[in-house]
């Protein structure tokens, strides 16, 4: 599998690469997935949900890309009755945030190493505890700051459902 583009995280006044996909609980949980539709191997779910820590809770905010029929993915699209925000409160584990210089590349799902880990530990949809885990120290070859898998083009629909060719 390729190295993957990361779910994106407002957390703390700034906009994060979350290697973590809270997203596949809710689908493991029962929850109904809309049949996303990818294009790209660096994107296997089909979809970037930008999400947010707001006192504690983590929310899901706003979903790109597109379903199996061409449309466009959205919140509206998979939680009618909350098109702004969601509560994610099917979620517990761990949100991977990782930070610094690249130390060792992965060409495969989130596998990549830098210097530090923010960790989140979220307990159905609460954060109740963070912290830092320490990975090395980048030497002077060392790569550029936090997660480098994080552009993504999603086409209009119109322009999905013929890969973009338009």
């Amino acid at each position: 599998m390729t190295a993957q583009i990361a779910e994106r995280l407002l957390y703390q006044g700034q906009t994060w690469s979350m290697c973590t996909n809270p997203l596949n609980d809710y689908f493991a949980f029962g929850g109904v997935s809309p049949g996303f539709r990818w294009d790209c191997t660096a994107l296997w779910r089909g979809y970037v949900g930008l999400w947010e820590i707001q006192n504690d809770r983590l929310y899901l905010l706003e979903l790109n890309g597109a379903l199996q029929d061409g449309s466009a993915a959205s919140l509206a699209s998979m939680f009618p009755d909350y098109p702004e925000r969601v509560f994610a409160h099917w979620y517990s584990g761990t949100l991977r945030i990782p930070q610094g210089r690249l130390l060792k590349y992965v060409h495969m799902g989130y596998g990549s190493t830098y210097e530090r880990d923010l960790l989140l530990e979220i307990e159905s949809g609460v954060v109740v505890a963070t912290h830092v885990q320490h990975n090395g120290t980048a030497g002077s070859e060392g790569g550029g700051e936090g997660y480098g898998v994080g552009g993504m083009t999603v086409f209009s629909p119109e322009r999905a459902k013929d890969g973009g060719a338009s």
